[in-house]
């Protein structure tokens, strides 16, 4: 099957509205979309559709901060404070030792993230003033665990150092001198360009239109960016380059445990080996709306995959990566397969985790274990920003393990495929599940 017709046939298996895919293999790109931008006032998507690709932005946000790093106006390893000396944390060693490069590569400690914007002011600023509120769940440098709230202060340092906003230093760092003329981060240079309304699922499977359409400017450097597959395909091929600074971003600074994100964390970057090849990428998702960028550096060779429909939007990006290794370089990912259920296991690990936002809850009949993760539904009720579609409960099962036995991965529903571990205390008791990343304290 060629491109074009994978895209349409996944992404009528999925039943997703709209999605544009991009993939540059031996110094050509091509391009497919399936379906329509809106589906009351439908327009054909093409490779120059604007998506909302969220986290994908931190991407943006990191290169930013090594191109100043190379100009020597910023020291990675300088504690945050050298740039944004007014920071305040809910942990005051955290607030005195935490470096740029902890944020870059999620080794800060720091809670995922802070919901709703400043009612008055929507500014980083405003943003970086309310992180003492802001939980830390581990020592600074002691663990990797994926912060949103962390990217947006590496946002504030640009700000600071540059005298201008996030948003005008990534163009001048970053967009404008890779030419990606079409990744925007106002609602004004989107409303002037051809876009896709995301979607999210009712209870009876009708999509119904996601209201928001992307986040405040608090949160544009960790995920606030609209972009297109031509732009982004731009981007992988500055990221192919030869700029020492972009290389330094693939090199492995922190490892990551049982993780579909990857084996390790570079600066931003999830290094990940799939079948024998390294590759790096970053995943995105918000509401209604999926973005993933996979590159593989050693082949020359990168796919965009873009979908504006949750929570299948992931589960389609996913299978349309996994064909494009496959089909293009001969590169094939097994499935991690889970070991029988266990009934003692799965009691030992059922209960509620949470982070600020969500709640995670590991449940068992005594037949099969469960996964389903919310948004708080006190958070939902006091914001005043419509949030992402709840995950319901899915399979999940522990995989074979030489060591604790404590990873697991999920068998169904929209977050199939995703593995991650249960954390321990030093007496062996579960206090914790990783999952995408992020830390899950369990509620006693």
């Amino acid at each position: 099957m060629e491109l074009h017709e994978v895209v349409t046939a996944v992404a009528a298996k999925h039943r997703i509205p709209g999605a544009a895919v991009g993939v540059l293999v031996d110094g050509r790109e091509h391009f497919a979309a399936a379906g329509v931008t809106d589906i009351e006032n439908p327009l054909p998507i093409d490779e120059h559709t604007l998506f909302p690709i969220a986290s994908v932005t931190k991407s943006f946000t990191a290169t930013a901060l090594m191109r100043l790093a190379a100009e020597g106006k910023v020291d990675l390893n300088a504690p945050v404070r050298t740039y944004v000396p007014e920071l305040r944390l809910s942990d005051p060693d955290t607030t005195e030792r935490v470096t740029v490069l902890h944020l870059l590569n999620h080794t800060a400690g720091l809670e995922w993230n802070l919901i709703d914007p400043d009612p008055v002011e929507d500014t980083l600023a405003a943003f970086v003033a309310k992180l003492a509120g802001l939980k830390t769940i581990a020592p600074v440098g002691a663990r990797v665990s994926y912060s949103q709230a962390g990217y947006n202060l590496a946002g504030r340092v640009i700000e600071k150092v540059t005298g201008m906003s996030y948003e005008e230093s990534v163009g001048r760092l970053v967009l404008r001198p890779a030419g990606l003329a079409d990744t925007v981060f106002a609602m004004d240079d989107v409303a002037r360009r051809r876009h896709a309304t995301g979607y999210n699922r009712d209870d009876d499977g009708t999509p119904r239109p996601a209201t928001s359409w992307k986040g405040d400017r608090g949160n544009h450097p960790g995920g606030g960016a609209a972009s297109t597959t031509a732009d982004l395909l731009r981007w992988a091929r500055v990221q192919l380059g030869d700029d020492p600074a972009v290389r330094r971003m693939q090199e492995p600074t922190a490892e990551l445990r049982a993780s579909t994100l990857g084996d390790a964390m570079g600066i931003c970057w999830f290094i990940k080996d799939i079948g024998g090849v390294r590759t790096i990428g970053h995943g995105g998702s918000g509401n209604g709306q999926f973005s993933d960028l996979l590159i593989v550096p050693g082949r020359g060779f990168a796919v965009v995959s873009l979908a504006n429909c949750g929570p299948d939007g992931y589960l389609f990006n996913q299978a349309i990566t996994q064909w494009a290794l496959e089909h293009y370089l001969g590169v094939v990912e097994q499935p991690p397969q889970p070991v029988a259920y266990d009934e003692a296991r799965a009691r030992e690990a059922a209960g509620r985790y949470e982070i600020d936002v969500m709640n995670l809850d590991v449940a068992t009949d005594g037949e099969r274990m469960t996964l389903a993760v919310g948004i708080k539904p006190e958070i939902r009720a006091a914001s005043e920003t419509e949030m992402p579609a709840d995950y319901p409960a899915a399979a999940m099962g522990f995989l074979p393990s030489d060591g604790d036995g404590d990873e697991y991965v999920i068998t169904d529903g929209g977050l199939a495929g995703q593995r991650g571990y249960f954390t321990r205390s030093a007496q062996g008791v579960i206090t914790g599940i990783d999952l995408a990343g992020r830390l899950f304290t369990r509620i006693p």
